[in-house]
């Protein structure tokens, strides 16, 4: 069993303990499986709401409260927190310049067993193309932890991506950087620098430790805000590299891959870039989330061949 918790519980458990602190932080949720919700709703009963099956009404009550100064969290599905409700935090939340942290927990695969309508393979397209949000993606413990205690004390309209599994420890705990420039090296490397973030984040490193074994590995970074990027900090931390690689469990169109070809076009970066991502293509084949990986060209291999061929060439 692993002794951390998954980064769903260790940042509602975040939370919890600031809101003990804090009656002005409000949870809100449209599900009620996360252990870690159990003692929010004994313990804070006046801080936290379970409004049903109603993601698109949950939004709309977010607003009311921050629109009242409260530091409000929403929490559901990571389809059904997005997609359904994108109009709503147009309207409610981003056009009213209204902070509030919207949760979705089991993006990319995550929920393998549940088939397309749960995949969150278009959220980050969605989200990031709302005006003002930003959208993080969470891929450790102490990462999940970082971005809740920031989110209770600098309150802003963002979107945090938790994944379903539990994510080996990738961050060295109190290094707060990663909120700062949005995008860290976890791991060094020559020539090729792999950026990815969340569940691909720790299959980045296993396709460094594969290419490690017959040529120079390549360096893994974080890419932890997709959206904004910092121009300053991607020309620095690009600067060593010959060539750039992204990995994502999100559909090709509007991912972090694109987010990153939009952010070096437009501060002047010119480096051959690669994006590895999930073809457009909706799948309705089960078998777990490995198998589904292996079906897109996300496997470790197949990953490992396209880098190795692409930093070759």
């Amino acid at each position: 069993m692993n002794e951390k918790p998954l980064p769903r519980d260790a940042f509602i458990d975040e939370v919890y303990e600031y809101a003990t602190r804090d009656r002005n932080i409000i949870f809100i949720t449209a599900d009620l499986g996360a252990k870690a919700l159990d003692r929010f709703r004994r313990d804070l009963p006046g801080q936290f709401f379970h409004l049903g099956i109603c993601e698109q009404n949950m939004i709309d009550v977010a607003a009311g409260l921050a629109q009242n100064g409260r530091i409000v969290f929403v929490y559901a599905m990571g389809p059904f927190v997005t997609l359904r409700c994108l109009e709503q935090i147009k309207v409610a939340l981003a056009s009213m310049h209204l902070p509030c942290c919207i949760v979705g927990n089991g993006v990319g695969y995550s929920y393998d067993d549940a088939g397309p309508t749960h995949y969150a393979t278009e959220d980050v397209a969605c989200m990031r193309s709302i005006a003002g949000c930003e959208v993080l993606t969470v891929g450790d413990t102490w990462s999940a932890r970082l971005t809740a205690r920031r989110s209770c004390t600098d309150p802003g309209l963002r979107y945090v991506r938790l994944d379903r599994a539990f994510l080996p420890d990738a961050h060295v705990e109190g290094d707060d950087r990663l909120w700062n420039d949005g995008i860290t090296v976890v791991a060094p490397g020559e020539k090729t620098l792999l950026l990815a973030n969340g569940f691909m984040l720790q299959r980045a490193l296993e396709v460094r430790s594969l290419l490690a074994e017959s040529a120079p590995a390549p360096a893994v970074a974080d890419l932890f805000r997709t959206t904004p990027i910092r121009g300053d900090v991607l020309r620095s931390l690009t600067a060593p590299f010959d060539r750039l690689v992204t990995i994502e469990e999100h559909f090709l169109s509007g991912g972090s891959g694109g987010a990153i070809a939009e952010a070096m076009a437009d501060h002047g970066i010119s480096k051959p870039l690669m994006r590895i991502a999930i073809p457009d293509q909706y799948r309705f084949d089960n078998g777990g989330r490995r198998y589904l990986l292996e079906l897109v060209g996300l496997d470790v291999r197949t990953m490992a061949d396209r880098v190795r061929e692409f930093a070759t060439n």
